[in-house]
C-alpha cells in the first residue's frame, strides 16, 4: 500500500482553524519527525496552554502509527503524514501553525521563526515579525553552539570537507586565527571561508543552499536562529521526547538537545562520506548502511549530486529529494507501488520503505523517474 496524504482534507484558514482550537476541550497534535513540524506543534501547543485548553503532542516517524489511547475533540496534523487528523498542515507547517497561535493570542515569533528556517527558508511574514520582536542577523555561521568549530563539524545546514570531523574544522579555522570573541568582521570571514569550502566543485545549486547555514537571526534558547532550527530537526528524529519538551519551551532539556543534534550529525554526516554512489540520466543515487534518510538525502540533494533528483537507500527504507521542482513524491509512490512498499512525503520530498532488495527498489525509481 502506497501514501503520500494526497486524500488529506484541504487546510482550513487560520481563524478558522484557531476558532476550532479554541471551542475544543481537548486536542491532539500529531507532528511528522521533522523540525519544521516540531515547531508548528510547539506553537499550537504553546497557544492552547496559555488559553488553558488540554492537549496532547507527539511525534511520530514515517510509517508509524500515532498513539490514539486518548479521545480528542480535534486532532491536528503538522507535517505532510497525515495520520488521519481532522485539519493538516502539511505544506508550511510552522509559518500556518505561527498565523493560527497569533489568532489565538499567543505565537513566538523565534520558533516561528526556526521552523521555517529548518523547513528550508526562513518565512518573511515569520521573519518580519521577529524583527519586530527584535531578533537581528550577524554575519557567520548559523549554529547552535559558541564553539564555532563544533558548530561547523556537526552543521547539518552544511556539507562540506570538515562536516562530522570536529578536528578538521578547527585546523580550517585555525588558518583564520580568530580571537576568543570573534568580531563581526571575523565571523565574515569565517562565513567565506566555509561558503568556498562547500560550494568548491559541489553542483550549482549549492551556492543557494548554503545561504541557510550563514548570516544568521540571533535569538532563542542556542547560539542563533538557524542553529535552534538544526537542533529541531535532528531531535524531531533522534530524539521525539526531548524534541516536544524543547518546543514546548521546558527549561532544562537545552543539553539532552545538543547531544542528539550531535549524534544526529555525526550519523549523517559519516553516511554521506561512506555512501556508494551512482549517477543515471537525471537521477543520482547514494546508498549505505543503516543511516538517517531523510537528512542525508537532503544534503547529498543539495551539495553533492551533480543530477536534479537523488535517491538515497538503505535496507528496506528510502528517502527522495529533487531540486528541478518535479513531484518527486508521485515518482516514490509509482516505485513502491512496483515494488509492494509505501510512500509519505509530498512535492519536492518522499520517504519509503519496502521489503525487497534494495536494487529492486532503485530500479523501480529509475523507470519512474
Amino acid at each position: 500500500m502506497s501514501t503520500t496524504g494526497r486524500d488529506q482534507a484541504p487546510a482550513p484558514s487560520p481563524s478558522d482553524l484557531a476558532a476550532a482550537l479554541d471551542g475544543a476541550a481537548f486536542v491532539r497534535l500529531v507532528s511528522d519527525a521533522t523540525g519544521a513540524a516540531l515547531s508548528a506543534t510547539g506553537l499550537l501547543a504553546r497557544a492552547l496552554a496559555a488559553d488553558d485548553t488540554p492537549f496532547q503532542a507527539s511525534v511520530v516517524a514515517p510509517f508509524a502509527d500515532p498513539d490514539r489511547t486518548t479521545e480528542a475533540d480535534v486532532t491536528v496534523s503538522l507535517g505532510a503524514g497525515g495520520h488521519g487528523a481532522d485539519h493538516t498542515l502539511s505544506a508550511t507547517p510552522a509559518a500556518t501553525a505561527f498565523a493560527i497561535a497569533r489568532e489565538l493570542g499567543a505565537g513566538d515569533p523565534v520558533l516561528a521563526l526556526a521552523g521555517t528556517v529548518a523547513g528550508g527558508d526562513a518565512d518573511g511574514t515569520v521573519a518580519d515579525a521577529a524583527e519586530r520582536a527584535g531578533v537581528e542577523r550577524r554575519p557567520g555561521l548559523a549554529v547552535p553552539v559558541a564553539d564555532i568549530a563544533d558548530g561547523l563539524a556537526h552543521s547539518t545546514l552544511l556539507s562540506g570537507p570538515f562536516s562530522g570531523d570536529a578536528e578538521a574544522a578547527r585546523a580550517a579555522l585555525a588558518e583564520l586565527d580568530l580571537p576568543a570573541d570573534p568580531t563581526d568582521d571575523d565571523r565574515r570571514r569565517v562565513a567565506s571561508l566555509v561558503a568556498l569550502a562547500v560550494t568548491e566543485d559541489a553542483p550549482e545549486r549549492a551556492t543557494e543552499a548554503v545561504a541557510r547555514g550563514l548570516h544568521p537571526y540571533v535569538g532563542g534558547p542556542f547560539e542563533t536562529v538557524g542553529g535552534y532550527a538544526d537542533v529541531l530537526d535532528a531531535v524531531a528524529r533522534e530524539a521525539p521526547g526531548t524534541g516536544i519538551a524543547l518546543a514546548l519551551g521546558h527549561e532544562g532539556v537545552r543539553e539532552s538537545a545538543l547531544s542528539a543534534w550531535q549524534t544526529h550529525a555525526a550519523r549523517v554526516h559519516s553516511a554521506v562520506a561512506d555512501a556508494t554512489t551512482g549517477r543515471y540520466d537525471g537521477l543520482f543515487v547514494a546508498r549505505g548502511d543503516e543511516m538517517p534518510v531523510g537528512t542525508v538525502a537532503r544534503l547529498v540533494a543539495d551539495f553533492h549530486a551533480p543530477e536534479p533528483v537523488t535517491l538515497v537507500v538503505t535496507d528496506g527504507e528510502a528517502a527522495a529529494r529533487a531540486t528541478d521542482g518535479r513531484d518527486v513524491a508521485a515518482t516514490m509512490r509509482a516505485a513502491t507501488d512496483a515494488v509492494g512498499g509505501e510512500t509519505v512525503g509530498r512535492g519536492d520530498r518522499a520517504r519509503a520503505r519496502f521489503d525487497v532488495p534494495t536494487s529492486e527498489l532503485i530500479e523501480a525509481f529509475r523507470e519512474a523517474v
